[in-house]
């Protein structure tokens, strides 16, 4: 780049864009780079606070900022992610669907710790919906050496920084288990609490059965829902450490894997998750999804929506940012819940 006066422009090319601000009314590039100055511009560019410009002189092993969040943005792209146009030297990724969003938080920081360049995403393993903001791209100063952006790229090899996987439409098996609800002295309302939420995802429950606490017929209606084609099934009820609380036994004697039986999460502490033939979830879902806004069942329904495996790493990571605070207006996922550090 070369500096030179305002007045002295006329002729040359703008190598980045001038921005104009008018509270309440723009803020917008008023010059875009690349643009070259006419005597008419001048005027513009002096009410801007422009009194001298930086015109553009291309030097070998430099790159304007524009190449260089293209490069950014070339880490981060993958299925589903589109982008805006790149805009002041910052390109933003759009989500071409509703998915979960996952982001490689490791890479990402090692990237921004070489400084003058940054990724900024919203937080990962969140559900998204379509046209949603990801990411943003860009470096600070105007100009970079090529040699910092090859470093960048270096760390990020061959795998994007992250991903938005599609939710899959799935059919779901419900089986409600509990004496009190079995013998109709109470009411069901835990299963309209599931089906609100699976309804956000488009699922079908297709087999739905209410058992007293006999392990082996809650067993067996769990295999029979899967038999009968559920690619995911929720027990609710018997999810507590009391002798007669034996769902999470049933879900065992299917032969299903365990991954874990609780999480530190509140609420949802007593949550069971299992895989059965390795790829069928079964969830154990404590009494608190029942009545509480939000649970471990918000921060694990995605994934499992979008077919992401779920470890008892996972969960265990969970803990920084696992206890909600129950707000008077819950603002969730716009919030700390389930978001770690």
């Amino acid at each position: 780049m070369k500096q030179i006066r305002t007045e002295d422009a006329v002729g040359h090319v703008l190598c980045h864009d001038i921005t104009q601000i008018i509270k309440g009314v723009t803020k917008d590039a008023v010059f875009r780079k690349g643009h070259i100055v006419t005597e008419e511009d001048i005027p513009v560019l002096l009410s801007v606070g422009k009194d001298h410009l930086y015109i553009w002189e291309k030097r070998e092993g430099i790159l304007h900022e524009d190449e260089a969040a293209k490069l950014l943005y070339d880490l981060c792209k993958n299925d589903h992610i589109g982008s805006t146009p790149v805009k002041e030297g910052k390109i933003e990724l759009i989500a071409d669907c509703d998915g979960l969003f996952t982001v490689d938080a490791e890479r990402i920081r090692r990237i921004n710790s070489l400084g003058e360049m940054m990724i900024a995403t919203r937080h990962g393993n969140f559900p998204v919906k379509k046209g949603d903001k990801l990411a943003g791209t860009r470096i600070v100063p105007l100009v970079i050496e090529e040699e910092k952006m090859e470093r960048a790229k270096k760390i990020g090899g061959d795998e994007p920084l992250m991903a938005l996987r599609p939710f899959e439409r799935k059919q779901v098996g419900i089986v409600t288990t509990g004496n009190e609800v079995f013998y109709e002295r109470i009411q069901d309302t835990f299963t309209p609490v599931i089906k609100e939420k699976l309804d956000e995802y488009h699922a079908e429950v297709m087999d739905h059965s209410i058992l007293n606490d006999d392990p082996d017929k809650i067993t067996k209606a769990i295999v029979s829902a899967i038999e009968k084609g559920a690619q995911m099934v929720i027990c609710t009820g018997g999810m507590s450490v009391d002798p007669d609380d034996t769902t999470p036994l049933a879900i065992k004697n299917t032969g299903a894997e365990v991954v874990s039986y609780g999480a530190p999460v509140l609420p949802g502490a007593t949550f069971l998750l299992a895989y059965y033939q390795n790829h069928i979830p079964i969830l154990g879902l404590p009494g608190c999804v029942m009545y509480a806004k939000r649970t471990i069942f918000d921060l694990i329904l995605p994934r499992v929506m979008s077919n992401v495996p779920v470890t008892a790493a996972d969960l265990a990571a969970l803990g920084t940012g696992g206890l909600c605070l129950s707000c008077p207006v819950c603002t969730f996922p716009n919030c700390g819940f389930g978001k770690g550090i």
